[in-house]
């Protein structure tokens, strides 16, 4: 089992930056890789990025040059640093643990990110 905690969102203005964190804990030597979603009114969940134990990174493209994602492995802790934002990325944001199952089986409660014009 592994349990995940996203803090850092808030309110921002357009053009403005957030940082989310996402800590995991538990059985966290079984976790193949970490991954930030997020969903809004109307708006289906969808995958924002993944960061992978061996550091590989994968970013949608409408996040492209604007969000890094980014891991401290001492802490068990995954960051996604969002920078430009838009109105468009308001949404809750979830941070989801891929434990070895090739699919992401734990999931925090999420961080509200609303960015305001």
């Amino acid at each position: 089992q592994v349990q995940v905690v996203e803090s850092g969102g808030g309110l921002v203005q357009v053009g403005g930056s957030l940082r989310l964190s996402c800590a995991a804990s538990g059985s966290t030597e079984s976790i193949h890789a970490m991954a930030w979603f997020r969903h809004g009114p109307g708006i289906p969940r969808e995958w924002v990025a993944t960061i992978t134990t061996g550091g590989a990174t994968y970013y949608r493209d409408s996040v492209k040059g604007r969000f890094t994602i980014s891991a401290d492995n001492a802490k068990n802790t995954v960051y996604l640093q969002m920078s430009g934002l838009k109105a468009e990325d308001t949404a809750t944001y979830q941070c989801a643990v891929d434990a070895g199952g090739d699919r992401f089986d734990y999931w925090g409660q999420g961080t509200q990110v609303t960015v305001s014009s």
